[in-house]
């Protein structure tokens, strides 16, 4: 099966969304905690970079569309902080719809039925359930002009993980954690360790042409 660009833009709009979103492969889904003045904010996200690590900094994606609020971008740019929280495979239906657009004053935390948690004096609430959480603090945000969209920038503060679950290198043990990941907008699949390299170095690379 081929795509031209022009089969791209005449594909119906949900069949477009779920063919690009999914073309680049399983991404990392985390939850996203903010407050405002007012009540905690919860949302699902799949857009999750790491931009450096000294400074350690993380970015995600957002579409401030001026026609639906996003309450997780209002908070983060009023309050300055807020909380990365990834998924595993025993709540994956609940984070799935905190997704839904539901009004300013509506709690997803308690409408899908997650335990707000506060660590460290943080004033953003992480998820009580996840296996991996993140204190972060706003830096900037980058308007992408040619998408019409933002990425947010944050500098990690805290991060909350069982010893069990980074090796002595450092590496997270994703499938440990019980991580889960996202194809397209809708499809949640199991994370699996199938092997580790070391650092690629010219003179260590085998000789593939000979096997």
């Amino acid at each position: 099966m081929y795509f031209s660009n022009e089969d791209i833009k005449n594909l119906p709009r949900i069949k477009r969304l779920n063919l690009i979103n999914s073309v680049t492969g399983v991404k990392p889904a985390n939850l996203i905690g903010t407050r405002s003045k007012e009540n905690s904010n919860l949302a699902i996200i799949s857009s999750i970079v790491h931009l450096s690590t000294n400074p350690p900094l993380l970015s995600f994606m957002l579409r401030p569309d001026h026609k639906v609020r996003r309450h997780t971008y209002e908070n983060i740019k009023s309050e300055g902080f807020f909380t990365i929280n990834n998924i595993t495979d025993n709540f994956i239906e609940q984070a799935h719809y905190t997704s839904a657009k539901f009004d300013r004053e509506v709690s997803e935390f308690k409408e899908c039925n997650f335990t707000e948690e506060y660590l460290s004096d943080f004033t953003s609430p992480f998820v009580k359930e996840s296996s991996l959480k993140l204190g972060m603090s706003y830096v900037e945000s980058v308007f992408i002009k040619s998408s019409n969209t933002v990425m947010v920038v944050g500098k990690i503060e805290h991060i909350y993980i069982s010893e069990h679950a980074i090796n002595k290198d450092g590496l997270v043990d994703l499938e440990v954690l019980k991580t889960v990941g996202i194809s397209g907008l809708n499809s949640y699949y199991k994370l699996k360790k199938l092997a580790d390299f070391p650092y690629a170095r010219v003179e260590d690379v085998p000789d593939f042409l000979s096997k």
